[in-house]
């Protein structure tokens, strides 16, 4: 059974660790191929990838997909989806979920989850997921994102920083704690075209310039974050030689 929103895949060449990563061989199939056809096994209702290369987009249509053309000038792809989303005409209250040109192993469960949760809480203007924090490393690392939710699962604030903070670290006699109160964000997420239009428009907020978190900006202009974890384990995506051969492995290639 469809659902009613779209998948916008952004993809781009310039990757600066792996140039080219679109169309990087896995098991006799560029990557996004891979990417695409995780979306297909969702319920979504359309599929577009949003690129600024010709290539990237001749070969998305050769392997069945349709791609539309944006500028090279964006700086993030929420922005490229921003631009996707005025050429395809959508209209505000329209449902987009962005899926990662490098992410060859999402689960199509959670794409679908992450559309409900938007489609299930009309005061909503993006939703997200996270997973619970395996260990204290983690839950300091600035690498992996934490997020703070409130009682209705909405986003209170994200931070590379251990959030929330235990007042007791470092004393001699440190209870034992629960790492899974600590929150890491997935970076998959549903939007309201509105909520993206309005993104788009906006400058870097000082939060998000200040923490490197995009999403910090949808919150400084009083958007509303749902959240939920996730219902299935997502693997990391591609990003180094390492990951690439990972999943190639995965593929059995």
């Amino acid at each position: 059974m469809k659902l009613n929103y779209h998948i916008v895949i952004p993809a781009r060449m310039a990757s600066q660790r792996l140039p080219g990563k679109p169309l990087l061989e896995i098991n006799g199939a560029p990557l996004l191929k891979h990417v695409f056809e995780r979306a297909r096994d969702s319920a979504a209702a359309s599929i577009v990838i949003a690129t600024d290369d010709r290539e990237i987009l001749e070969t998305a249509e050769l392997f069945g997909g349709h791609a539309v053309m944006t500028s090279r000038e964006h700086e993030s792809g929420s922005d490229r989806i921003a631009e996707c989303a005025r050429l395809m005409g959508w209209a505000d209250d329209e449902l987009i979920v962005n899926l990662q040109g490098d992410e060859p192993l999402m689960p199509a469960a959670c794409l679908d989850q992450v559309a409900r949760l938007l489609i299930g809480d009309s005061e909503a203007d993006v939703a997200s997921l996270f997973c619970p924090v395996q260990s204290r490393e983690e839950a300091g690392s600035p690498n992996a994102v934490k997020v703070v939710v409130d009682s209705r699962g909405r986003a209170l604030y994200f931070s590379r920083s251990m959030i929330p903070y235990p007042r007791s670290a470092g004393q001699a006699a440190e209870p034992a704690v629960d790492f899974s109160i600590w929150k890491r964000h997935i970076g998959l997420y549903a939007y309201r075209v509105g909520a993206l239009k309005l993104f788009a428009s906006l400058p870097p907020a000082p939060l998000e310039t200040l923490e490197k978190l995009e999403q910090l900006r949808f919150l400084e202009a009083g958007c509303r974050i749902r959240m939920a974890q996730a219902c299935e384990n997502i693997p990391a995506g591609v990003d180094t030689p390492e990951d690439l051969e990972r999943v190639r492995t995965h593929f059995g290639g």
